[in-house]
């Protein structure tokens, strides 16, 4: 309470309408701060709270499944240029950066299996 009191009250007030004095006041129980707190925990992408005390918290779960399928169209689009063209000098696309996460290391070229491997494994796959 005393490392986050001012997103807490902010938040209090947000969404509980509950000034956080009344605890000094004597008009709000320990108790029900903590019964508040929790609730606040369950909202991420909403509570500055949260947010402060995770910062991958800043963003709603819907923010972060959008990230993850906008990665995963950024690299099909990726592989079908890579599959469809002899484009020599197409970068692998980067992740959206998303809060709390260190930036991912920079990768390297990925190497795609010869026609001779590719063969092996249908084959391989054939025999199961």
């Amino acid at each position: 309470m005393r490392d986050f009191s001012n997103e807490l009250e902010a938040d209090f007030q947000e969404f509980f309408r509950v000034d956080l004095l009344d605890l000094w006041r004597g008009r709000l129980s320990l108790r029900r701060v903590h019964v508040l707190m929790q609730s606040l925990l369950k909202k991420p992408g909403r509570s500055t709270f949260l947010a402060a005390v995770d910062e991958s918290a800043a963003w709603s779960v819907t923010d972060h499944l959008i990230a993850r399928v906008s990665d995963a169209v950024e690299v099909s689009n990726y592989l079908f240029i890579k599959a469809n063209s002899d484009a020599e000098s197409l970068e692998i696309p980067e992740p959206v950066p998303r809060p709390g996460q260190a930036p991912a290391p920079p990768s390297s070229e990925p190497q795609f299996a010869g026609g001779d491997e590719l063969s092996a494994f249908f084959t391989h796959m054939n025999n199961l």
